[in-house]
């Protein structure tokens, strides 16, 4: 778990099949930045705010949180497309 950050999820993505979330200090609540599936990539990315600067252990925590995401969302997909067959 992150200890100086925090994931909210995006809950009104109207017309996204994927989700999202804004990534926020955990102390004060101010938004660092989002993250989201990036198609090009076929992966969640993270998109940071303007201004914002990280340290190594803020982007490890980013950077597990997206590699995690990125894998639950394929194991769901490739669920999904197995049901249809």
């Amino acid at each position: 778990m992150a200890k100086w950050i925090r994931f909210d999820k995006i809950t009104s993505r109207i017309g996204y099949r994927t989700d999202a979330w804004m990534v926020r200090k955990e102390e004060s609540g101010e938004r660092i930045g989002s993250v989201y599936w990036y198609n090009p990539w076929r992966k969640y990315c993270f998109f940071p705010a303007p201004g914002t600067v990280y340290e190594q252990d803020c982007l490890r925590d980013i950077a597990d949180f997206v590699e995690t995401e990125t894998k639950r969302h394929r194991q769901e997909a490739a669920a999904a497309k197995s049901e249809q067959a």
